[in-house]
């Protein structure tokens, strides 16, 4: 199964890197106190109603999309929750419909809702666009515009999936993974960036800053903490301190904030180890902490050792004074798209999370994923995930056989 790959772009600016220079470590002062520890919030309150803003986007993601929809409500009515949902575009979709990847209307809608399920975007028909509007532009829109400053990636590798690794059983068998990576800050939206001509040499220059400030490493930083403690109470924070400077802040303010996490053992490793160790010792690692460019690599590493990014889901959230966005990591696999051959189960493991991290109702996520592990285990399979002696079946059937899983368990 082929996905496409969502890389964020960057935009164009007049300013001259070559005339900046780095800046005095030793001038460096904290500007403000440190803020108090935060904690993971819901969007909102437990209820027996909400309101879901689909963002079905392009390529297979109508298809999952709507298998995830069936999926959720099977599990929601079993909970006597009602849900109700409206439908919005982003990407290229909204790029045909309406000239940009990520229209105000559908701001105003994700704003609206108690919580968002995206399901991909983009592909090679709108690479022509300008680089400032592309589909993935309106994906770090949406992050920014909602203040989503932390992306949860968990890699699991489910005992009924260990053969679609392309690692041997014995290093990924019990492989479970949460990588915590910042959001809105880090290369992709540091400033100066762009292309432009050094005038001195007359020579074409592509440049983007890496920054971050002290807050936005405290608040994922408390997140990181927050969530090793609720696993497996260890954490390894990711950096290249050895030469960057922003690293060497990252990794003094991950250090100083350990002792309010007591229970947690704090470890630190570089980017390069840490890839290399996501592929020859997977099992050594719980939770993940790190920046936003060496997350959005390290978390497709570690979505490997599943087999397919089909399997894989996503949330992204904020401060839980708004929505979160739930999202399979997946693209939009044009090449397959409307031939019945996606598979759904990373986009319907994505509702789960927004059961469990926006709507407050652990109760409907762990119904939704004990559905899937019960369909794993009566031997279906879509293209992706097939093994000899399995059914192959494509992404309309998963769909009904993970809601017949939800309809027909008497104890959920």
């Amino acid at each position: 199964m082929a996905f496409v790959s969502s890389a964020p772009s960057s935009c164009f600016t007049s300013r001259n890197p070559l005339s900046l220079h780095p800046p005095n470590r030793s001038a460096l002062r904290p500007l403000h106190p440190p803020p108090p520890p935060r904690t993971l919030r819901m969007s909102t309150s437990r209820r027996d109603s909400y309101n879901i803003t689909l963002l079905p986007g392009d390529g297979i993601g109508p298809e999952i999309i709507a298998v995830a929809v069936d999926v959720l409500k099977a599990a929601a009515a079993r909970h006597q929750v009602s849900l109700t949902f409206q439908s919005a575009h982003i990407g290229g979709v909204a790029i045909d419909n309406t000239g940009v990847p990520f229209p105000q209307e559908t701001l105003q809608k994700c704003k609206s809702a108690h919580s968002i399920l995206l399901a991909c975007i983009g592909g090679p028909k709108w690479d022509s666009q300008p680089r400032g509007n592309r589909p993935e532009t309106g994906l770090l829109s949406m992050r920014k515009d909602l203040q989503l400053f932390a992306n949860l990636r968990p890699a699991t590798v489910l005992p009924q999936l260990v053969d679609a690794s392309p690692l041997k059983p014995h290093i990924v068998s019990g492989v479970d993974i949460m990588v915590v990576r910042e959001l809105t800050g880090d290369v992709y939206f540091g400033i100066p960036k762009g292309l432009q001509i050094d005038p001195k040499t007359n020579e074409r220059v592509g440049f983007n800053t890496m920054i971050y400030h002290a807050h936005e490493i405290q608040r994922i930083a408390h997140l990181a903490y927050q969530i090793a403690e609720k696993r497996g109470k260890q954490l390894v924070s990711v950096d290249k301190a050895n030469v960057l400077d922003v690293s060497q802040l990252w990794r003094d303010i991950v250090t100083e904030l350990s002792p309010q996490y007591s229970d947690v053992h704090l470890s630190h490793m570089y980017v390069d180890n840490a890839a290399m160790q996501l592929i020859r010792w997977p099992k050594q690692f719980d939770t993940i902490l790190t920046g936003n460019i060496f997350g959005d690599i390290l978390s497709d590493a570690a979505s490997t050792l599943v087999g397919s990014l089909g399997m894989l889901p996503s949330a992204c959230l904020g401060d839980g004074s708004g929505p979160g966005v739930f999202e399979p990591v997946h693209g939009s696999a044009p090449d397959i798209a409307g031939q019945d051959k996606a598979n759904p189960i990373a986009c319907v493991l994505s509702a789960a999370m927004l059961a469990r991290y926006d709507l407050d109702r652990p109760d409907i996520a762990d119904c939704i994923r004990q559905a899937v592990n019960d369909t794993l285990d009566a031997g279906f399979r879509t293209g992706d995930i097939m093994s000899p002696g399995m059914t192959l079946v494509g992404c309309k059937a998963m769909g009904e056989a993970l809601v017949q899983r939800v309809q027909q368990k008497t104890t959920v």
